[in-house]
């Protein structure tokens, strides 16, 4: 995944997208999917909107609007990822998964290291674009909520079957398993996306 500069503003709807540690199934192997939404908890009860998502086996797609919390969103973000890679590291001790966890130690870069850090969970870096309408809202949801079903995923026939997505929503009206906000609701609270 390219590494991003830092995102300029405190608010605003982004397109996120962050990877496990060399694309290894983390997430799933520690069941680790509940995390994410404890993260997405976490960002609603701080006045944002989560508006779309999709979690993989390995990686997390998400439309959020940030709301200004005068907090930067990379420092959101970053405070996210560290409150779950802690968990996923506590899953795979508890799991015995003592191969996965030496990898992940063996990953942390020397000046990491030296400020304690033990395990690398994630990609250092995360991908984002800003959506300034509609129509690019659109996009990122049907690429994220397709993710599931095409390349080599393959996990369910169509995007309203995998459970840990937004699809349903979008699709069929139902929030199946975590409640996300319309996006079209968003102009009418706080956000001005132009059309």
């Amino acid at each position: 995944m390219p590494t991003q500069q830092t995102i300029p503003y405190n608010s605003g709807v982004f397109f996120i997208t962050f990877t496990c540690y060399r694309w290894l199934s983390l997430i799933d192997i520690t069941k680790g999917y509940n995390l994410v939404y404890k993260w997405f908890d976490i960002l609603k009860s701080n006045g944002h909107y989560i508006i779309g998502f999709v979690i993989m086996p390995n990686h997390v797609h998400a439309l959020i609007a940030f709301a200004d919390t005068g907090k930067k969103i990379n420092t959101i973000i970053g405070n996210g990822k560290r409150f779950m890679a802690y968990e996923i590291i506590e899953r795979l001790k508890a799991q015995n998964e003592n191969a996965l966890l030496q990898q992940l130690a063996a990953a942390v870069e020397k000046t990491r290291r030296l400020a304690n850090k033990q395990h690398e969970v994630w990609e250092l870096s995360f991908n984002w674009k800003e959506c300034h309408s509609n129509k690019i809202i659109t996009q990122k949801l049907n690429y994220m909520h397709n993710n599931p079903c095409t390349g080599k995923w393959q996990l369910v026939p169509t995007p309203v079957d995998y459970l840990h997505s937004s699809a349903a929503f979008y699709i069929t009206g139902e929030n199946k398993y975590y409640p996300v906000t319309n996006y079209q609701e968003l102009s009418d609270i706080a956000f001005i996306i132009k059309t």
